[in-house]
């Protein structure tokens, strides 16, 4: 079964186990991957800063995950 994202998971680690998702955080303008800040902060904190709706976010990473892991 694979291991789906929460708002308070790192961003890092999130396109670490699940590099699908980049594609949402492209979709959502947070491009910070590559930014120092996206090392230590979680999803909920970036979503802040960025002014979008975290669990939006969340439900679109997990659908995406769910739809690859059906294939």
């Amino acid at each position: 079964m694979t291991e789906l994202v929460t708002k308070d998971m790192n961003i890092i680690e999130i396109a670490q186990k699940h590099p699908e998702s980049i594609e949402i955080f492209h979709k959502y303008g947070l491009g910070c991957l590559g930014c120092a800040a996206a090392r230590f902060e979680n999803l909920e904190a970036g979503a802040k800063v960025h002014g979008f709706n975290v669990d939006d976010m969340v439900n679109d990473i997990n659908a995406l995950i769910s739809s690859n892991s059906e294939n």
